[in-house]
């Protein structure tokens, strides 16, 4: 089977998925009263006074499948509730205009936590119980054990409170002003991608100041667990037969780790990567929190304090859930250029 087919196929096959996924998050709603769950379908500060008419015109006090089918229907319109925690801005609105916050972390967090994860676990496996094997070890043991709140908030009070160098939120002062007036043009919703496309660099260096302290503590906290994955899966490799035959056959020891043993250990990477970057996309809780980021995990975390706001808290979880869905179905395609053995099946 093309990759094209197998792409078609999976794509088809994420439909029943994300039905199953959606049916899953709003199950949990039955748990509330038909008040709170009328506030998933109001639309404007209006309505808000008409809770009793939207609990009749949707069923609220019907049958599961019916209440469901109405919610769902809704929810292919794009309409996910107004948030209270943001305004009574419609959800939807909310999270695509926070989510490119979120991305330009990711985006700067996940390729050093990939790349050094490799890295390092090879270099670590291959140089088992040598000093560079036992640095890495303690370096990933520390890293993993560190609380990201807490590593964060002391990155905080030194390179900010103290040095006054990489400031919290995203922008402030002139910078903020200055993106929020129509002389500014979003192409992206990146700023440190904007700036140069609005021909402002300074708005750039300013993102970039910002951005800083938190890829710090996402890569150091993250790349420490794939640090330990590689380490496993690459000595699990080379004690491997075709491995040890490469040897036998004289191939050079580069050859040997690079062609044979470490593309065959990449396969449990690989899962965690697409694991580590979805579960980023979908909202850095914590990370954005402490840092006053407002990106879609510190918009979770404020809807969830509020009340909790039912609208928002449901739409991130289905935002979150469709993420992880089209991660796995990623993953399952860069399997396939990993090992060829792994068919597109």
């Amino acid at each position: 089977m093309g990759l094209l087919q197998f792409t078609i196929r999976r794509l088809l096959l994420l439909i029943p998925v994300l039905i199953g996924v959606s049916l899953l998050i709003f199950a949990v709603t039955q748990m509330i009263s038909p008040g709170q769950r009328a506030l998933l379908y109001v639309t404007s500060d209006k309505q808000l006074s008409k809770i009793d008419e939207i609990i009749v015109k949707f069923g609220l006090d019907q049958p599961f499948y019916v209440q469901y089918y109405n919610w769902f229907t809704q929810v292919l319109q794009g309409n996910l509730g107004l948030a209270k925690s943001a305004g009574n801005q419609p959800v939807l609105k909310v999270l695509l205009d926070r989510f490119p916050a979120t991305l330009e972390l990711t985006l700067y967090s996940a390729p050093p936590i990939v790349l050094l994860g490799i890295y390092f676990g090879v270099k670590s496996a291959v140089h088992r119980n040598k000093p560079i094997d036992q640095v890495t070890r303690t370096l990933a043991i520390v890293g993993w054990s560190l609380p990201s709140f807490w590593f964060g908030i002391v990155l905080l009070a030194i390179f900010y409170g103290g040095l006054g160098w990489f400031p919290p939120k995203r922008l402030d002062g002139a910078a903020e002003l200055f993106v929020n007036t129509n002389v500014w043009h979003s192409y992206t919703g990146l700023y440190t991608v904007d700036g140069l496309l609005n021909g402002q660099p300074w708005i750039t260096v300013e993102a970039f100041r910002h951005i800083i302290l938190p890829v710090i503590v996402l890569v150091t906290i993250n790349v420490a667990l794939l640090i330990r994955v590689m380490r496993s899966s690459m000595l699990e490799s080379l004690s491997k037969g075709y491995v040890v035959m490469a040897r036998a056959k004289g191939l050079r020891n580069a050859e040997v780790i690079n062609k044979h043993a470490r593309r065959n250990a990449l396969i449990p990477v690989v899962t965690l990567s697409g694991v580590l970057v979805a579960g980023m996309l979908g909202g850095l809780i914590i990370t954005e929190t402490v840092f006053a980021f407002p990106g879609i995990g510190n918009f979770a975390a404020n809807a969830a304090l509020n009340g909790p706001d039912l609208p928002a808290v449901l739409g991130f979880a289905l935002f979150t859930g469709t993420i992880f869905v089209l991660a796995n179905l990623l993953v399952d395609i860069l399997y396939a250029y990993i090992d060829p053995r792994i068919k597109l099946g």
